[in-house]
């Protein structure tokens, strides 16, 4: 019985890269946990045999830790090596015998990464292959990073800044030029700038009140028509791949009718957390979001309680979703509950973290700050079984497929 943690990882321009997978079990004590061979076997073998690491990496990189006998693993090479990047841990020591399996590795087309990594010329050889340095900032003073990081800019590998704490850290890391960024900075509260909420957010807000109100495609018409923005990324909407179809367009109440009710619902509670002209893909507190809201959903489909009541899935989404807006608007929580006319479970989960929901949201912070042993402890206080957590997970990393 296992739970999977994705640590999120970001380009320069503050865009999804990739995660690194994070592997922990209900069946192994706080000691087994820091065992980092069964820990990195498990994550290749579940990601191999469990679920597709494509849906689980939505098209991203998969950073997975290696210790020296996972490297030396002939099932290493089963993994897709568009997809993964192999994590050398810092307890590997670079050996001849080191260094032609990573050059074997590198020549069947997998990335590597050094984890944790200060230079030490003992790795001369390795400097050349890896692909991505990562820098663990908790362990190297701000003030010495110029320092540290020189003796490594003559090498072509990328650097990766880990464990970044605020949005000065990161202009600071993205200043001294590294490439990549690792952690939950960005979905702080306090680290995120927030911004007013406009004229297309307010039309967003009235069309999931009407949508939950199951209003005529007359009435949501009508908001759609007052924000041409809208509009347009509805009519984006329609035409995208996901939905495959050639019919022709022939107005805002044809793309409502052919999008559905549901799909046009779940593409507006995610459209409230996108940049100014943003792709939702990308983003990372919109996959923040979508996948707190995609596993209280499927925690509600499995909950004691909850299971019986056909809406409850919907509204353990609707409170994931709503949980994270507050680190985006300027808002208060109480003027978006009341904006949406919203469940007063709901709302109470959202102002107290009390109720059924409140629970689910409160785990669901727990897995976020990848206390995993905690989460599933958690859940199973809850009566949801064990061993249906990772499957359920899954389905929530693989949200792109549902929007």
């Amino acid at each position: 019985m296992h739970i999977m943690g994705r640590q999120p990882i970001l380009d320069h321009n503050e865009h999804l890269y990739g995660y690194e997978l994070l592997f922990r079990s209900s069946d192994i004590n706080a000691a087994d946990i820091q065992d980092s061979t069964q820990a990195s076997a498990k994550v290749i073998i579940d990601t191999l045999t469990s679920f597709g690491i494509r849906e689980l990496l939505g098209g991203h990189k998969g950073f997975i830790n290696v210790d020296l006998d996972v490297l030396m693993c002939e099932s290493l090479e089963l993994l897709p090596q568009e997809h993964v990047i192999l994590e050398l841990l810092e307890t590997i020591e670079p050996n001849p015998v080191i260094v032609q399996r990573c050059l074997a590795l590198k020549e069947a087309g997998f990335s590597l990464a050094l984890d944790d990594h200060v230079y030490n010329p003992n790795f001369a050889e390795l400097y050349p292959i890896v692909d991505i340095i990562k820098i663990d900032l908790l362990a190297t003073p701000l003030e010495s990073l110029p320092t540290v990081l020189e003796p490594l800019r003559s090498y072509p590998c990328k650097l990766l800044a880990e464990k970044v704490e605020s949005i000065e850290i990161f202009k600071f890391c993205q200043d001294l030029g590294f490439d990549y960024f690792q952690g939950y900075y960005f979905a702080r509260p306090d680290m995120v700038k927030k911004k007013k909420m406009g004229e297309d957010a307010t039309a967003l807000l009235k069309l999931l009140r009407l949508l939950s109100e199951d209003a005529s495609i007359q009435d949501l018409d009508l908001v759609f028509r007052g924000s041409p923005p809208l509009t347009y990324k509805l009519l984006m909407l329609v035409n995208s791949v996901a939905f495959g179809t050639r019919h022709k367009i022939q107005g805002i109440r044809h793309a409502i009718s052919m999008a559905g009710r549901q799909q046009i619902k779940r593409w507006l509670q995610l459209t409230l957390f996108a940049a100014e002209n943003g792709d939702i893909i990308d983003q990372p507190l919109i996959d923040m979001a979508a996948t707190r809201a995609g596993f209280m959903e499927q925690l509600a489909l499995v909950h004691p309680c909850l299971q019986i009541d056909k809406e409850s899935a919907d509204r353990a989404y609707m409170t994931g979703i709503i949980s994270l807006m507050g680190s985006i608007y300027d808002v208060s929580i109480d003027k978006i509950i009341s904006s949406l006319n919203l469940n007063e479970e709901v709302a109470l989960a959202l102002l107290e973290h009390k109720g059924h929901y409140g629970k689910l949201l409160s785990i669901m912070e727990v897995v976020e700050s990848l206390d995993m042993k905690l989460a599933l402890e958690e859940l199973a206080s809850i009566g949801i079984n064990p061993s249906k957590i990772f499957e359920l997970q899954l389905r929530a990393f693989d949200w792109r497929n549902f929007v």
